[in-house]
């Protein structure tokens, strides 16, 4: 109990949550048995991140930017534009399917939102769209990016539970490409009481041919990645370096975007975002220590099990405390503390270890748009100006889509695993 006040005091005072995790960890350290465990600190934080497919993340990171440099995103939007932007609300179509592609270039979910809220939020409102209505559009696409992979999400969570990789994402092809079509779905049956503009004129073949031969080269990088992994090529962060090489080579000499002073802006940016990341891992990992010394995970699992032993309750029980947690946590924080918590719990109930993955990278994606600590939700208004609450009021039929997809692939076992069984990792 100790922990866990101290994290939430300290939070509360304004320290980030990685050094407040670092903070709380030590403290349950010292609770344990004074200066001798406190002195395990440093190692417990070491062995956190001495994890040799971490290396994936600042790799797929700077992948990302490289890309984003390039323009790439425009090319994306463009193609998503002459598919799908002939159906009324043509533009908040064109941002769900553009989510898609741009999944597969970085799998942030708040690198989505910056860079849409940077460029189609201004279109869809200069278009006569309500500004709180495009961005909470480009909210509910957002997560779309860390399902599809690549993901980090899904790196640390087959990371730290010893759960393949590769069958992870292929695990996420399905779920992403699905979200996209409800949200779809939601625009369509919307549309009227949201007025959206009316459809364009529908895109002739030549202007799609001509649309994607300008977007292909982007569109080869997805496949690079995930051809490499779920073909058992590369691992996860042999593709993730061979990525940086395709993306460095495309930006230099292809499009001609790249020079030594942008390389080391973007050198700075991932070191950035990468540090931020493996701080909150590295101290998570004493908290982690503490749960398991003081068999906190067991004690879980048998309250849970003790209200009900009936597979679906106990799945619903844990995507709500995920779903819950998330809303006022950082998601990395929250599955490196409970998945070793959970994992036993979906373990006692029969789950298989890359269907329990899924459920928890999905719903931990699906908080990344939850208030009141929503992390693309911040970066939105941040970036259009536009108030979070009234975000928010236009979010909630997108939100509930999504959760039921949430629940879907939770609960259906055989449609969670039919992509990581087609390609023989389950």
């Amino acid at each position: 109990m100790i922990i866990a006040l101290a994290f939430v005091g300290l939070v509360i005072l304004g320290l980030p949550i990685g050094f407040a995790l670092g903070a709380a960890g030590v403290i349950g350290l010292y609770q344990i048995g004074g200066d001798n465990f406190v002195a395990l600190g440093p190692g417990k934080m070491f062995n956190g991140l001495n994890i040799f497919p971490f290396l994936a993340m600042p790799f797929f990171i700077l992948a990302g930017e490289i890309m984003n440099h390039t323009g790439i995103t425009s090319r994306l939007v463009m193609l998503a534009q002459v598919l799908v932007g002939h159906f009324r609300g043509g533009l908040a179509h064109t941002n769900m399917l553009a989510s898609v592609f741009f999944a597969g270039l970085t799998g942030s979910a708040t690198a989505d939102a910056a860079a849409f809220g940077k460029t189609l939020v201004p279109s869809m409102v200069e278009r006569g769209y309500r500004r709180d209505y495009a961005c909470a559009v480009t909210a509910a696409g957002s997560i779309i990016g860390p399902t599809i992979p690549p993901s980090g999400l899904m790196v640390v969570y087959g990371s730290l539970m010893g759960v393949s990789i590769g069958g992870l994402f292929a695990a996420g092809l399905l779920p992403g490409l699905i979200i996209c079509a409800v949200c779809m779905a939601v625009i369509a049956i919307g549309a009227r009481a949201n007025n959206l503009p009316q459809s364009e004129e529908r895109a002739r073949l030549p202007q799609i041919w001509a649309t994607f031969k300008e977007s292909i080269l982007a569109l080869f990088m997805p496949i690079i990645i995930l051809g490499g992994i779920l073909g058992g090529i590369v691992t996860p962060t042999e593709a993730a370096s061979i990525a940086v090489g395709y993306a460095l080579f495309i930006g230099t000499f292809v499009y001609r975007k790249i020079n030594m002073d942008d390389m080391v802006k973007m050198l700075i940016r991932t070191a950035r975002v990468t540090g931020v990341i493996f701080v909150i891992i590295a101290f998570a990992s004493i908290v982690g220590w503490y749960l398991s010394f003081n068999q906190i995970p067991q004690m879980v699992a048998n309250s849970i099990l003790g209200v009900s032993d009936n597979r679906y309750v106990v799945i619903a029980l844990i995507i709500g405390l995920l779903l819950v947690i998330g809303m006022v946590m950082d998601i990395t924080a929250i599955l490196i503390i409970l998945a070793p918590v959970l994992v036993p719990l979906t373990a006692a109930i029969g789950l298989e270890p890359i269907h329990a993955g899924i459920i928890f990278v999905l719903a931990l994606n699906i908080s990344l748009m939850t208030p009141p600590v929503g992390a693309c939700l911040f970066v939105l208004s941040s970036v259009t100006g536009e108030p979070l609450e009234r975000i928010t009021a236009k979010l909630w039929p997108f939100l509930l889509a999504e959760v039921a997809v949430l629940f879907v692939f939770a609960f259906f076992e055989d449609l969670a695993l039919l992509m990581p069984r087609l390609l023989g990792f389950a």
